[in-house]
């Protein structure tokens, strides 16, 4: 029997009403799908708990650990709404941004505004951009309560879209009253991850934890970075990545603010520089966009994923494809495909990091040597981690390989954790059912009989001498599979 081919690169799946049925989660989780996001943009906390539910039973039925990742909407400025719904702007149009104009009394010349700061936060000359981008204004003058504006790209600009400054710099708290209370709505959803939206400092990152602690929540969290003054700041963003779990390059809103061209070599530093700090990262934002009119993605689509994955992002990720398109499944199988063909590259399977830094701990020394030893050993078909905490087989995935990483724990909430992690996977083994002397053959028929291992091959294995205790791994094993 030949080994399983196992794609090291993670996907995440938004859900939506074109995803959030049982039999579509089964689907998607038999596709690839490896983390569900729930998008609390919309929808209800009740409603978020009832996929929730849906989701763990899914996953249960496929004998898969798959993450769920609750992703808060964040202070997303918007102007209000049109009496008709949408207004179409055309360049030379002059255009109001006024606080004083109501909900639903928008027209083509003027409409309110959910972000009373913002005559504060802008300046004659700037450029607004709206809807993502699509439509542009110059700034010509700045009231107490209102902007005035000239059209410099037009369009039909709808209700509730978002604004952004071009450069950035339109600020406002990362943790808005909604978030709050989402926050205290998880008990009921349980994820394993948290997405914080715009990350303007560590502290957005520490408060976040404090208020799901006062629920004895401890999921793991995700910084978003979409504000240009972020990326602009490297002291602010390796404080944010300190702080966090790991970040999210959320390009739509980032690239709105620095523009395509920046974004290009934005996201290739932000995937270095998280995993050289041992942070995971996820790739976001119009990766197989044309998939959620269409069943197959173009070739700039499976590249961008191709390039992504060979820049070292742990995990990539689908929005509307998933959320409200029409090929969940279909696209779910596409991206899974492009990680694949990336991964069979040389690039994907060559450690460039590590080479030249002094270890810390005994567990991180084993963590990094396995990877080497593994990558030069060609009988080595895997690393077989025994692990509590999931800090061992997170440093692992820190390097690249060709190789899969076992993650092997009895500890959930670890494996769930470790669904994210690039080139892991996370596997329900429990040791201290074992003797300590035959912990290593257990492990090794365990593998095998999942079809990962067949004789013949090598296994290498870390654990701790003393079992049980997170951060003890002080042991590296190469042991033949017969």
């Amino acid at each position: 029997m030949t080994p399983k081919v196992n794609r090291r690169t993670k996907i995440v799946a938004t859900i939506g009403p074109g995803s959030e049925s049982e039999a579509m989660l089964g689907k998607l989780i038999a596709a690839g799908v490896n983390v569900f996001r729930l998008n609390f943009s919309h929808g209800s906390a009740q409603h978020h708990a009832t996929v929730a539910r849906r989701i763990r039973k899914q996953a249960a039925e496929a004998g898969r650990y798959v993450g769920i990742l609750a992703d808060l909407q964040g202070p997303k400025i918007r102007i209000s709404s049109f009496r008709d719904g949408a207004v179409e702007l055309a360049a030379g149009d002059r255009f109001r941004l006024d606080l004083s104009v109501g909900e639903g009394e928008g027209t083509a010349t003027a409409v309110g505004l959910d972000y009373r700061d913002l005559c504060d936060h802008v300046s004659r000359g700037d450029t607004l951009l709206l809807d993502d981008g699509r439509l542009r204004l110059r700034v010509d003058d700045v009231e107490t309560s209102a902007v005035d504006c000239t059209v410099l790209q037009g369009g039909k600009l709808g209700s509730r879209k978002g604004i952004n400054r071009l450069g950035g710099g339109l600020a406002a708290p990362a943790l808005t009253t909604k978030d709050i209370a989402d926050i205290d709505s998880l008990a009921g959803v349980k994820p394993d991850f948290v997405a914080v939206s715009f990350v303007s400092s560590a502290e957005d990152i520490h408060q976040t934890r404090e208020l799901l602690g006062n629920h004895g929540l401890s999921p793991a969290i995700i910084a978003k970075i979409e504000r240009a003054e972020v990326v602009a700041d490297t002291d602010t963003l390796d404080r944010i990545l300190e702080a966090s779990f790991g970040v999210m390059v959320a390009r739509g809103d980032l690239g709105v603010e620095v523009g395509d061209a920046q974004l290009i070599g934005i996201q290739k530093d932000l995937i270095s520089r998280a995993r050289k700090r041992d942070r995971v990262v996820i790739t976001a934002t119009q990766m197989m966009e044309s998939m959620i009119n269409n069943p197959l993605p173009t070739r700039a689509e499976v590249f961008d994923v191709a390039n992504a994955v060979l820049d070292g992002t742990d995990a990539v990720m689908l929005s509307a494809e998933t959320a409200v398109g029409g090929f969940p499944e279909e696209v779910v199988q596409a991206m899974s495909e492009a990680a694949l063909g990336a991964e069979r590259h040389p690039v994907a399977r060559t450690s460039r990091y590590r080479l030249d830094k002094q270890f810390s701990s005994a567990q991180e020394t084993i963590a990094m040597s396995a990877i080497y030893a593994a990558n030069h050993y060609p009988n080595v078909r895997g690393i077989a981690c025994l692990t509590e905490s999931g800090t061992t087989p997170l440093l692992m995935s820190r390097l690249s390989s060709g190789l899969p990483i076992f993650g092997l724990s009895n500890q959930s909430g670890t494996l769930q954790k470790l669904c994210l992690c690039r080139g892991v996977i996370p596997l329900y083994f429990d040791a201290d059912v074992f003797d300590q002397a035959d912990i290593d053959a257990r492990a090794i028929e365990f593998l095998m009989d999942g079809g990962y291992l067949q004789k013949g091959d090598s296994i290498l294995l870390t654990r701790g001498e003393v079992m049980g205790r997170p951060g003890s791994t002080n042991i590296m094993k190469i042991l033949p599979v017969s």
